[in-house]
């Protein structure tokens, strides 16, 4: 297990680049496996999870090949997939495991797909009952999480479902699996979460419409293969957002960030807080990218609720770390879904800071932390969540002393260069 001790640090300078979009790229190689033709896929990360979406296609019988930063997607619709029988482990990717759901709706036979003990935690269940009134079988451990059983309808029947959560991942499930139904799959409700589905499957051929608060699909539209560039994960950007707002004198250039709007939630929350933030779209295709620039801010406190929430959702814990230094409190509710992620975010992220020296109150869908505290440094545990881990970090520029961070190798599901990048910067890691 890696501990990583980093110090307080002066000031952070630097322009660089973060990783690919993690979720667009699991889209992406997803449906350049479902699409006839190649596809190539520029700017793919490295990470874990990402690289568990290219295995279990592999596992399926699809053909890729990466080159330096592009994956190839060797597609020849769904009709080829060879996944009966066959267990595919995910690794720690709900992301893989619930996109593949979708697709394995439709295929012949029966597929058992795990995970590791992290994502054997995570509800599937949300899934599970709509891909079941569109006709597939599927089995789950008990309490509704993995490992599954999911064996495809040969004839999949189109559905109508309101989502009752805001969630990308149960949206593009059912939007994977509405390819190959029988008729229109439309889904209203909490359609409110992060559109990359639905800005990528028309690019493939897909025959899909957003009107009216309503996402429909027609089934049976066969799809192309097509070249694609995948912008900076705005996610990856966060930490260093983050960082430069909290550290005195500091400046950073983040180049080629993704710019969709229903990622840029964080962006216009630190705007809220005060914090000094330059948006410059660049590129619009396949979606908004640009440049980003933030300079070290005083921040004050806030309240987010409701809607706010989906846009920032994996943001939360880092925003937990930023209210211990701004004036005033800020209040975080209604945000349960953080309990079900790779750890409980809730429970781990107060943990990290009151092992720090912070006062965190915490409620079942949320935290309130009023500030300015003084952090001091700790020995803190990353509950092997690559975002409470990257988090700690950037808490720990802003304490007296040294941070341990113990089980830092998770960061590797994301972003693998994390430390090393912190260094480059500026930050005092070892």
């Amino acid at each position: 297990m890696a501990h990583v001790r980093i110090a307080s640090t002066k000031a952070l300078q630097g322009s660089l680049r973060v990783p690919g979009d993690k979720s667009i790229a699991h889209r992406a190689l997803i449906c350049g496996a479902l699409a006839n033709g190649w596809t190539r896929i520029a700017g793919v990360p490295r990470s874990a999870d990402v690289s568990a979406t290219i295995r279990a296609l592999n596992a399926c019988g699809v053909q890729t090949q990466r080159n330096d930063d592009a994956v190839v997607v060797h597609g020849a619709g769904p009709d080829a997939w060879l996944a009966s029988g066959n267990t595919i482990d995910c690794a720690n990717s709900g992301t893989t495991m619930r996109l593949l759901m979708g697709v394995l709706a439709s295929q012949p036979g029966r597929v058992r797909l795990t995970g590791d003990i992290s994502l054997s935690r995570r509800p599937m269940r949300r899934i599970a009952e709509p891909l079941r009134g569109m006709g597939a079988r599927v089995t789950l451990s008990e309490g509704g999480v993995a490992p599954v059983e999911i064996e495809g309808a040969r004839e999949l029947r189109a559905i109508a479902y309101e989502l009752p959560l805001p969630s990308a991942q149960v949206k593009t499930a059912l939007l994977l699996a509405g390819l190959r139904a029988d008729g229109e799959t439309v889904l209203r409700g909490r359609v409110d979460s992060r559109d990359h589905t639905e800005r990528m499957l028309p690019r493939f051929g897909a025959a899909l419409d957003v009107r009216g608060g309503a996402i429909a699909l027609q089934g049976g539209r066969r799809m192309r293969g097509v070249f694609l560039d995948i912008p900076g994960d705005p996610s990856s950007a966060a930490f260093w957002l983050a960082a430069a707002l909290l550290t005195p004198e500091s400046r950073i250039e983040l180049r080629g960030v993704g710019l969709n709007p229903t990622r840029t939630g964080f962006i216009d929350v630190l705007r809220r807080m005060g914090g000094a933030i330059e948006t410059r779209v660049q590129r619009s295709e396949p979606e908004p990218s640009g440049t980003v620039v933030v300079e070290s801010s005083r921040l004050r406190g806030i309240t987010i609720t409701g809607r706010d929430v989906p846009m920032l959702i994996d943001e939360l814990p880092l925003l937990a770390v930023l209210a211990t230094q701004a004036e005033g409190t800020t209040v975080v509710r209604d945000a349960s879904e953080l309990r079900v992620k790779e750890s409980d975010r809730i429970e781990a992220v107060a943990a990290m800071l009151r092992a720090m020296g912070a006062k965190v109150d915490t409620f079942e869908d949320g935290f309130t932390i009023a500030g300015p505290q003084q952090l001091r440094g700790a020995i803190v545990e990353s509950h092997g969540d690559h975002r409470i881990a990257m988090a700690a970090a950037i808490a720990a520029l802003a304490a007296s002393g040294e941070t341990e961070i113990r089980g830092a190798e998770c960061v590797g599901v994301s972003y693998p260069a994390f430390f090393s990048t912190l260094s480059s910067l500026g930050g005092c890691v070892q």
